[in-house]
């Protein structure tokens, strides 16, 4: 499904909040690298998925209605056999029922563990005179207590990108901090811009968040991704 038609689909049933297996999809089109993830509709179907993706899975509820998952029991990681899928499944599936009773439950989404990598987060948001602005910074909860971040308006220039991420005080961490081995800060700068060039196509989105974003020495994978479109 092109982002079009998964635009299309979503504006059909009256939302403008993507799941997380349409904003992963919706992400892939931009060119970053994803997290194969898929959408299990019973137990069977998430063990199923689990054996093809191989053990430890990942799982998550996927609700239109539901945005912060862990905050409603609603995640499960290094999942190792069928009988944990099993166990995960129904218990994701009654705390997101009991967090919110009105949920529309699509589904369980079903994906690999990735490697552990230096998490960061790429954004974007709106801004009411400037248009989309595109945020960068130390993913996970970093983001969130630290507030460690760069912003650029879109469209960004390869000098924008480059600036973004050494403008973060938590740059060193980048370049590989006390032994650590230093990431593909390249492959960082071309994410953002790749992104910067598809929201110029895609005016239709309100906001987004890619956290976390695992790097690696040799590139990076999206592990989770939220898309929120405009009005209709």
């Amino acid at each position: 499904m092109t982002t079009e038609e998964l635009v299309k689909a979503v504006r059909r049933d009256g939302r403008t909040v993507l799941t997380e297996v349409e904003s992963k999809n919706f992400i892939r089109e931009a060119g970053i690298p994803v997290v194969d993830t898929r959408l299990a509709v019973s137990k069977s179907q998430a063990t199923t998925y689990a054996k093809e993706l191989g053990f430890p899975v990942a799982m998550k509820i996927v609700s239109p209605e539901i945005l912060h998952k862990s905050d409603v029991g609603g995640v499960r990681i290094g999942l190792k056999n069928q009988k944990e899928v099993n166990l995960a499944y129904d218990e994701i599936v009654s705390a997101a029922k009991k967090a919110n009773p009105k949920a529309q439950i699509h589904g369980i989404s079903v994906q690999p563990m990735a490697a552990s990598g230096v998490e960061v987060i790429i954004g974007m948001t709106k801004d009411a005179y400037f248009g989309p602005v595109l945020m960068f910074g130390l993913g996970g909860v970093m983001v969130e207590v630290l507030k460690d971040v760069a912003f650029r308006i879109v469209p960004l220039t390869p000098r924008d990108a480059r600036q973004m991420l050494r403008e973060i005080k938590g740059y060193p961490i980048l370049e590989g901090y006390r032994g650590q081995d230093p990431v593909n800060v390249a492959k960082i700068e071309e994410s953002l811009l790749s992104l910067s060039t598809f929201l110029e196509s895609h005016t239709e989105v309100r906001e987004l968040d890619l956290n976390p974003i695992f790097v690696y020495e040799d590139g990076l994978l999206a592990v989770d991704a939220r898309v929120i479109l405009e009005e209709n």
